[in-house]
């Protein structure tokens, strides 16, 4: 670190999820942080010591930072950039509507970082994104915003965040190494000494930013061609009158077979959008592949998979009108993150079959616009979620939901009759369930005692 102390300030952009994580694990290691976001209201959220984040670590580390004087928001990336002598983007590249990745904001980020850079400044891309963007999309615009050229005066490198949203700072800190790869050997030498005070597991150097980018996005297409597979065969388990999980447990003995759980859909800003990354590249140099396709088209059936598992069991109930709940909103157990969750999917395929009298319960979200404008109501309470219901989905791996018996269920409901779609194979008393219910799920077969 320099004696003037810039290189031990660090410019984050981007306040999401890994955003915050990141500027946690820095201030966790000593380092003075400045936040960069466009939202205003997280600007000001964040300044008061309010941080929406389902992670302890995370809300302690920033509100220290603040006691402390060593951390501060600002929706000025160019006075952060001055301030700071080493920034991490983290801004996201999404995707159009005719599946092309959209640069914007991430060339909106590094621009302001340009503006603001000094001669010797480190630059880190931490975003996943499509291969090639660090050096033909990041570095032309550094350059171009800060005079300066990459490698010989302004150090560039890729470092993929590799977090899983919930447990991010220990994924940092403990369990994973640190992937980097520099522009060059001044840049991939500065990026392996700024992460080496972060990472216990060390750091892995790659050969170029390139590799970095798609090491990190074939992370992701492993795990989504893998729950295709796991819900394909979890269909066919069902249809034969098999526990998919029973199996999946005696196969997974095996050490070379690794089967994914199954499930209502794939969300969360990774697996939905790596393959779409990947396949975006592979067009662009002629490539098909298939199989990554297929796995995103397999994944996207499955919430309305699932709601054709709602009409089948309310065909068996012989119910008229039957007023459904939803259990989880966010697309993972134990975290508020929505984003791409196959919940929204579901909702929407349920609504078009004609179930309108909907309700859905999450205890970690508080409020969602998308459904405000369906017209459907959002809770955080089990009961009034659960109270007149006929049918209920569970839809999400919520902890709470995990401890929920059929029996708990029913009484909720207060009906004499309930039909129960498990859709993340949580509850284990389907195969005696009482009087009254009626048990389908993504990968058992359907049970009814009527």
């Amino acid at each position: 670190m320099s004696g003037n102390g810039r290189m031990e300030r660090v410019a984050v952009y981007g306040l999401g999820y890994v955003g915050k994580a990141v500027a946690a694990v820095f201030l966790r290691a000593g380092f003075h942080v400045v936040g960069v976001d466009v939202s205003s209201s997280k600007i000001m959220e964040l300044n008061s010591g309010v941080v929406k984040y389902a992670e302890e670590e995370v809300r302690e580390a920033i509100n220290k930072g603040l006691r402390e004087g060593r951390f501060k928001a600002t929706a000025d990336g160019v006075e952060a950039s001055r301030e700071c002598g080493v920034k991490i983007v983290t801004v996201p590249v999404h995707l159009k509507s005719s599946g092309e990745p959209d640069f914007s904001s991430l060339a909106s980020a590094v621009e302001a970082v340009g503006f603001g850079a000094e001669e010797g400044d480190l630059v880190v891309v931490e975003s996943s994104v499509p291969p090639g963007t660090t050096l033909n999309v990041v570095k032309p615009k550094l350059e171009e915003a800060s005079g300066l050229r990459v490698e010989e005066e302004v150090l560039l490198a890729y470092s993929p965040e590799r977090v899983y949203v919930g447990r991010a700072v220990k994924d940092i800190e403990e369990r994973y190494p640190k992937v980097v790869a520099g522009v060059g050997p001044k840049s991939a030498e500065a990026a392996a000494l700024l992460y080496g005070k972060l990472a216990r597991r060390g750091v892995l150097l790659m050969s170029s930013p390139t590799a970095a980018e798609l090491e990190k996005l074939f992370e992701g297409v492993y795990r989504d061609v893998n729950i295709a597979l796991a819900n394909e065969l979890a269909m066919l388990a069902s249809a034969m009158g098999v526990d998919y999980a029973e199996v999946r447990e005696a196969a997974n003995s095996q050490p070379f077979c690794h089967l994914h759980a199954p499930g209502v859909g794939v969300g969360g800003y990774c697996i939905p959008v790596y393959p779409r990354f990947v396949l975006y590249s592979a067009s662009r140099m002629g490539l098909k592949l298939p199989l990554t396709e297929l796995a995103r088209r397999v994944n996207l059936s499955m919430p309305g998979f699932t709601s054709d598992l709602v009409e089948t069991v309310v065909e068996r109930m012989g119910v008229v009108e039957p007023k459904v709940a939803v259990l989880g909103l966010a697309f993972r157990g134990g975290v508020d993150d929505t984003r791409f969750s196959p919940t929204y999917d579901l909702v929407d395929h349920l609504l078009k079959k004609g179930f309108e009298d909907l309700i859905v319960h999450d205890p970690y979200v508080e409020r969602d616009v998308k459904l405000e404008e369906l017209g459907v109501k959002l809770t955080g309470d089990l009961g009034e979620a659960l109270e007149g219901r006929d049918v209920v989905v569970l839809a999400t791996d919520h902890p709470e939901y995990a401890q929920l018996t059929l029996q708990e269920l029913l009484n909720l409901s207060g009906g004499s009759r309930l039909g129960v779609v498990d859709g993340r194979l949580l509850i284990r008393d389907w195969r005696n369930p009482p009087f009254g219910v009626v048990y389908a799920a993504v990968g058992r077969p359907l049970v009814a005692r009527l």
